[in-house]
């Protein structure tokens, strides 16, 4: 693996003059040690930067790149939309090809409305339910991370504890005072807090899988009791499925789990990788929605074209070809099955979680299961081994707290490579 002279010298020019020298805090590899590399391309399984080094990675960008990078089938649709322009703001009939088409996926799911993030999904279906019940008050978890609205700036996870910042200067005392905030997977909590605000809370919104304090796996009780909770106290469930939709089944966490909620939150897989978000949900809630109901919101973008042709193949592709979760299950519980053994081998006792083609490693020998627990890892241990993993050609999420992800382009070749670069990190960093 060459040294990276030219993504060095681009992080201290970005430095000057983008904040931090990055778009995106977690990209500044603070939490790992050492600084990012820039990339210049991708294709299939493999990252390249700006030096010539590949990688083969496990964040494709975070998520939706579930076929791999430069999928044909996605770039073909993009190359035969963009001669049409690139953007109308006006309706087209891909906006309703494609709501049909995740309707016909989502369990949940019976109106939906088109924006341009994860995060303007959140914020939107946030403002829905509140305007729809004529409650303030809000419920999320410590540790998952609904972008970076203000109501979700309060024990974030993800980035915000990554740079050690988890409540972040400039949300006011006010979104404060309406947004409480519980431990993950305890359904306990969660009544109390619901009990000591009666018919205040508007909604209660949670990553089905949480994503963003590394991969935690829900309890089967705890997602029903929420459902059960919302259903007898007339709160809107919120199932935030930005990572989780149409990567852990078709129709997201909600089809693996059973469990459905009110409204869904989704984000780049809808895109096929590109800058796309949407909120969906029962009838009646999205017939609040401007212009049928009197809650505004609006976007120029909103149902871009160009995102509609990419997504459209995307969710095409993945419901026509179901057997695509099979592949993804079984290539991710080898490479699981490897590091497992890789542990057994050096005696080392570190907990992994994982379901679907969604994984983290953590450096801790306790289970994991809530915010509190995924903090008892040791992040500097992670860092090294993250570095080790660099050296040896493979490009992880720079953070402990981050889920992994993997994708159809993942071989059984590749997966031996993995677990062979995966046992000589852990060797090194044992000492």
């Amino acid at each position: 693996m060459k040294t990276a002279p030219i993504s060095e010298e681009l992080f201290q020019r970005a430095k000057n003059f983008i904040p931090g020298g990055v778009n995106s805090p977690v990209r500044a590899f603070r939490a790992v040690g050492g600084n990012p590399r820039f990339i210049k391309s991708a294709k299939g399984a493999y990252l390249f930067d700006e030096d010539g080094n590949r990688y083969m990675e496990f964040i494709n960008s975070w998520g939706p790149m579930i076929l791999g990078h430069a999928a044909e089938i996605v770039q073909e649709a993009v190359m035969q939309a963009i001669p049409n322009s690139l953007s109308f703001g006006a309706p087209t009939r891909k906006e309703i090809e494609i709501a049909e088409l995740i309707i016909s996926m989502v369990p949940s799911i019976e109106k939906v409305r088109m924006v341009n993030s994860g995060t303007e999904a959140t914020m939107s279906a946030i403002r829905v339910a509140r305007g729809y019940t004529g409650r303030d008050k809000m419920i999320k978890f410590e540790g998952c991370y609904h972008g970076h609205g203000d109501s979700f700036l309060i024990a974030a996870g993800s980035g915000a504890i990554t740079l050690g910042v988890p409540d972040s200067p400039g949300v006011t005392k006010g979104v404060a005072n309406d947004t409480l905030t519980a431990p993950y997977n305890n359904l306990q909590a969660v009544q109390t807090l619901v009990d000591a605000n009666k018919d205040q809370v508007a909604a209660i919104i949670l990553e089905p899988v949480a994503g963003n304090m590394g991969l935690v796996l829900p309890t089967q009780e705890f997602l029903q009791g929420l459902r059960d909770l919302c259903t007898k106290e007339g709160i809107v469930l919120i199932f935030d499925e930005v990572m989780t939709g149409f990567r852990l089944a078709p129709g997201g966490a909600q089809e693996l789990f059973g469990v459905t909620p009110d409204m869904t939150t989704l984000g780049k897989i809808i895109g096929g990788g590109m800058p796309v978000g949407a909120y969906g949900g029962k009838k009646e809630i999205m017939d609040c929605v401007a212009p049928a109901g009197p809650v505004y919101q609006a976007g120029t973008l909103s149902g871009n074209p160009i995102a509609m042709s990419a997504g459209m193949a995307m969710l095409n592709y993945l419901k026509d070809n179901p057997q695509v979760y099979t592949q993804l299950n079984e290539t991710t519980e080898r490479m699981i099955s490897g590091m497992r053994n890789n542990m057994q081998q050096l005696g080392l006792n570190y907990t992994i979680n994982q379901v679907g083609s969604m994984f983290t490693i953590f450096f801790t020998d306790q289970p994991v299961y809530d915010f509190d627990s995924a903090k008892t890892s040791d992040t500097a241990l992670f860092g090294r081994y993250f570095n080790e993993m660099l050296q040896r050609g493979i490009y992880l999420a720079p953070s402990q707290y981050e889920s992994l992800f993997v994708s159809t382009v993942i071989t059984p070749e590749l997966v031996d490579e993995y677990i062979k670069a995966n046992f000589e990190a852990l060797k090194a960093i044992q000492g």
